[in-house]
């Protein structure tokens, strides 16, 4: 009998990948004090699977599938492209960023709630890692 698992963990998620963060102008950068959205344009739900990793509609319609031996680094800090000052001051602003090879640095705000600017990259992260390590 072929039983369908619940996901591991699930969430709606703003996203871009680095290349999209370094390309944005100052402007940019000043109008997501106001609203994230500017930095990250792509939308969906993430979900997490046993074997799998499902960003839904990262190019448009297509989902982004990814599977724990193509996720090279799992990150949650600020960077060059997406510092404290975007960010917030607040840790739980940090970006969930996921290494690939195929598809380079890919940022994403999980659960991003936009007046108190936090996020549930922290548990993601944690997830994740302990994922890519099975």
């Amino acid at each position: 009998m072929n039983e369908r698992k619940a996901p591991l963990a699930q969430g709606a998620y703003a996203g871009s990948t680095a290349d999209e963060l370094a390309g944005r102008s100052r402007g940019d950068r000043i109008a997501a004090g106001a609203d994230q959205r500017v930095l990250f344009p792509r939308r969906g739900q993430v979900v997490l699977h046993a074997d799998r990793l499902v960003i839904s509609g990262w190019d448009g319609k297509t989902d982004l599938i990814l599977r724990p031996s193509e996720v090279t680094s799992v990150r949650n800090e600020y960077t060059d492209l997406y510092g404290r000052f975007v960010g917030g001051l607040l840790n739980s602003g940090k970006p969930l960023i996921l290494g690939t090879a195929a598809h380079g640095e890919i940022y994403l705000m999980v659960g991003h709630r936009r007046f108190l600017e936090t996020t549930d990259n922290r548990t993601w992260a944690r997830l994740l890692k302990g994922w890519v390590a099975s």
